[in-house]
């Protein structure tokens, strides 16, 4: 029995570990069976779906730069171009580390010479050196913060950044020795230069890092550039400006590509499309007209992997070089009367009595009937530790103010013609005026007394004369001695209103930026609406006195100034290419005189330049002096001087001017010059005259010059286009 059982119990431990084997072995099945099916829906079902995250692509577009637009003249000289240059540029990929780059930059310093980059190296920020640092020493760099002062940093609530933190307590530990013992270093100062240059652009953007390269160097370069991941040597542009330094404040800079975007203005232009290292305009012309001469960038397509290493590129645009700007400008005309300029301005150092005080001259040369400006400039004395430097003030001519004295009286008559308190031919005695109130005498500057009319009070510049028309605009017909008068605030602005109306005080509207609209005083003494009257108490620059003067030459019209005659659409040789937009010419209103009586002012200034009396007929009388007619007006404003210089603040002295336009019978040209603060007892000063005159030959000249010019082309073309018929043989 107990036998048995024994058997019995074996039977069932065998039944149930066989049972159990087999359970195993059908969970094993079925995990298997699991993983199969698991292994053929990935495979089959989502196979292809895997495949392509495998071999996901992006797609980054770049904009690629173009030249700017030219610039030419008037009669299609180039002004400004783009001069071709090796160039060494830059393009980081998108998982490119700040390691990697600084290795490039180790591995290109190698072939470049440390020289032609010193100029640069002042530009070399503190930061960029800690930046330096920092990478080319990590270990240093972790023991500048202990690890107390991190878990701190990291458990405080209050910092956002704990990281950020962190640096810039390592950046403010770094040894000062350490960053000296760099900057003394040209090589390692070349490596950082390259470095920060390269590290500023965009992923696969390229960088221009280096323009100034000798062809030896580019050479080197171009040998090794496997050795140089993102290093490539290329034809970059620079801009040309081929008449030198004339005109140069006006047409403007470029930044550079290291530059880049300046950062006053980066939301503006990041907000269009450019990018951190474009090149824009910075200044006049070049800014002003940006958004024309920049051009259409190309763009390029750029297919990375999921590492970001580009897998191939595409050009998607070519682009196209930025749109040309033909200048009123006639820059030989201009080339010559800078000379001029600079000329006078030495023999008035030279003199030894003017400086510093007189320290600038300035002269404009327009159309008076299209404001096209043909010619202007401004030069100026700076004075230095040893002596005196020229620089060019150009810009001055419309954000320089002065009084310009006498040149002021033809506005002086017409503003009493427009008030209805002058009539044309009347005749006004000249005396000394002396107000109530009133310290000093106020006359002209010869003695006696004396009666003119308005052409007389213009050709011997009677002071007196425009006194009695500021009386009668203040609101007394009659002078007696030592008569009170109280001007008010009305009578004062409505005679400047009439003196606005030729530009006086007021925008000319010149498409240039900053004008100056010059100095208006609010002391409202009676005395001063007659200094007004003979140009001496509020201010005007260049610019407006020779709208003013424009004004009166074309019989009443004022044309606001400009420098863009038109803008072409770029062409591929050195002509100009078709016009994209005409610069029309701007009417800024019309001044309320009639006809004879602008003809009165006009007779009374062609006196001042060929009259007996004419105070500049000495340099401008028909036929004796030039073979042309001309017309205008001188000006002497006595003032105290309150210029750059404090030392001399409150010393008299005396501004040149003279205003004028030619020929007088139908005027082609205007003018205006000054010579500000000269010396009072300098009764010899003739600055203003001899630059006036030369530039009214010079213009005649040249024209007369292409005029034959034109002449003998068109004869030689109807020569080429005259066909002569050979007889026909018997």
């Amino acid at each position: 029995m107990v036998g048995n059982d024994r058997k019995k119990n074996r039977k069932k431990k065998k039944t149930h570990v066989q049972i159990r084997l087999n359970v195993l072995f059908f969970a094993v099945f079925l995990l298997f069976s699991a993983l199969i099916l698991r292994l053929g829906i990935v495979q089959i079902v989502h196979g292809e779906n895997y495949q392509k995250e495998i071999e996901k692509t992006e797609e980054v577009v770049v904009n690629t730069t173009v030249p700017r637009g030219k610039m030419y003249d008037r009669y299609g000289n180039v002004v400004v171009d783009n001069t071709p240059v090796p160039a060494i540029t830059y393009t980081k990929s998108m998982s490119t580390s700040t390691k990697e780059v600084l290795e490039v930059a180790g591995q290109l310093s190698k072939f470049l010479e440390v020289e032609e980059e010193l100029d640069e190296f002042e530009k070399i920020r503190d930061r960029d050196l800690q930046d330096y640092w920092l990478i080319t020493h990590p270990e240093e760099a972790l023991e500048l913060v202990r690890s107390e002062e991190i878990d701190q940093i990291k458990n405080d609530e209050e910092i956002e950044d704990a990281n950020k933190e962190i640096y810039a307590l390592q950046l403010d530990r770094i040894p000062i020795s350490d960053l000296n013992a760099i900057r003394k270093d040209e090589r390692e100062m070349e490596i950082v230069n390259l470095f920060v240059k390269m590290n500023s652009g965009y992923a696969l953007s390229p960088q221009t890092i280096s323009t100034n390269i000798q062809p030896e160097e580019m050479a080197k370069v171009s040998e090794h550039l496997s050795l140089l991941p993102g290093i490539n040597t290329v034809t970059d542009w620079e801009r040309e400006y081929l008449f030198g330094n004339t005109l140069s404040s006006i047409l403007g800079k470029v930044t550079s590509s290291t530059e880049g975007l300046p950062s006053d203005m980066l939301d503006y232009y990041l907000s269009r499309d450019y990018l951190r290292n474009d090149r824009v305009g910075k200044s006049y012309l070049e800014l002003q007209y940006e958004d024309v001469l920049k051009g259409q960038p190309g763009k390029v397509r750029n297919i990375t992997d999921k590492a970001g290493n580009v897998l191939s590129t595409e050009t998607i645009t070519e682009g196209q070089r930025g749109k040309d700007l033909v200048l009123t400008v006639d820059m030989e005309l201009q080339a010559y009367l800078e000379e001029l300029m600079v000329e006078e301005m030495e023999k008035i150092k030279e003199s030894g009595r003017h400086l510093p005080m007189l320290d600038r001259g300035y002269f404009v040369m327009m159309e008076p009937d299209t404001g096209e400006i043909l010619a202007m400039s401004g030069k100026r004395w700076v004075k230095t530790d040893e002596d005196y430097e020229l620089y060019d003030d150009t810009a001055g001519t419309f954000q320089s103010a002065h009084e310009f004295g006498s040149a002021v009286k033809g506005a002086t008559i017409l503003s009493g013609y427009m008030a209805g308190i002058l009539t044309p031919g009347e005749r006004i005695v000249d005396q000394p005026i002396q107000l109530k109130g009133v310290p000093n005498v106020k006359k002209s500057w010869f003695s006696g007394t004396r009666t003119f009319t308005d052409i007389g009070a213009l050709e011997k510049s009677s002071n007196g004369y425009m006194f009695k028309i500021a009386l009668r605009l203040a609101g007394e017909p009659y002078y007696t001695p030592d008569m009170p008068i109280d001007v008010s605030t009305g009578e004062f602005q409505t005679f400047r209103n009439y003196l606005s109306q030729f530009g006086l005080g007021v925008s000319t509207g010149i498409d240039l930026p900053n004008e100056a609209t010059g100095l208006k005083s609010n002391n409202w003494q009676g005395g001063q609406i007659l200094d007004l009257a003979i140009g001496q108490y509020d201010t005007y620059t260049t610019m407006q006195m020779a709208q003013y003067i424009s004004t009166v030459a074309n019989g009443g019209t004022r044309v606001a100034p400009k420098i863009v005659k038109e803008l072409r659409e770029p062409s591929l040789d050195q002509e100009l290419g078709p016009v994209y937009q005409e610069m029309e010419t701007k009417i800024m209103n019309t001044v309320n005189v009639t006809e004879d009586e602008i003809e009165q002012v006009k007779k009374g200034m062609y006196e001042v330049y060929n009259g007996n009396e004419g105070t500049a007929a000495s340099y401008f009388k028909y036929p004796i002096v030039i073979d042309f007619t001309a017309a205008g007006k001188t000006g002497t404003a006595q003032s105290l001087y309150y210029g750059p210089y404090r030392d001399y603040y409150g010393i008299e002295t005396e501004t040149h001017t003279l205003i004028g336009f030619a020929p007088y019978d139908n005027p082609e040209v205007s003018f205006s010059v000054i010579f500000p603060w000269a010396d009072i007892d300098d009764d010899k000063f003739n600055s203003e005259k001899v630059i006036a005159q030369k530039m009214l030959k010079k213009y005649f000249e040249l024209k007369e010059g292409r005029n034959i010019k034109e002449t003998q082309e068109q004869t030689e073309e109807e020569k080429k286009e005259l066909v002569v018929e050979e007889p026909e043989e018997q």
